[in-house]
């Protein structure tokens, strides 16, 4: 089980764990033992999540996100199978822990009176600037 706040809680029925074989150094060890590990969640289906929770989960999950509803880490850092297996626990519960937090509601502004006439000013100015470039006409 995973704790991810007082309210909410992963059960080890949620979580599939596959055990594949890494990729990168490791010499002979790594085509003998199976160390990395795929960890799927089947969050769309997961009754600890509340539905606007899930929804952000899958914001932040992006492309782990699969079409059935399954979130699907895999890690392949270390060498160790148990390191690697906490490392997507780990995983999994910080994209969990951001997703609870809603997003803060944005404010829209207006500028102000003063910053408007500034940039109005600026720009007849640099139109000034652009207005004397030019052929120069020697009659006048």
């Amino acid at each position: 089980m995973i704790q991810i706040s007082d309210k909410i809680s992963i059960e080890d029925w949620e979580l599939t764990e596959q055990f594949i074989r890494a990729s990168g150094p490791g010499g002979q060890n790594v085509n003998k033992v199976a160390t990395a590990v795929e960890l799927r969640f089947e969050a769309e289906r997961s009754p600890n999540l509340p539905g606007p929770v899930k929804n952000r989960l899958r914001r932040i999950a992006g492309r782990k996100w699969t079409k059935d509803g399954a979130i699907v880490l895999q890690v392949d850092e270390t060498r160790s199978q148990a390191r690697n297996r906490d490392i997507a626990r780990e995983r999994l519960k910080e994209m969990i822990v951001d997703a609870l937090t809603p997003p803060k509601r944005r404010v829209p502004t207006k500028p102000t009176l003063g910053s408007k006439k500034r940039r109005l000013k600026a720009k007849k100015v640099r139109g000034e600037v652009k207005s004397l470039r030019g052929k120069v006409n020697p009659d006048v």
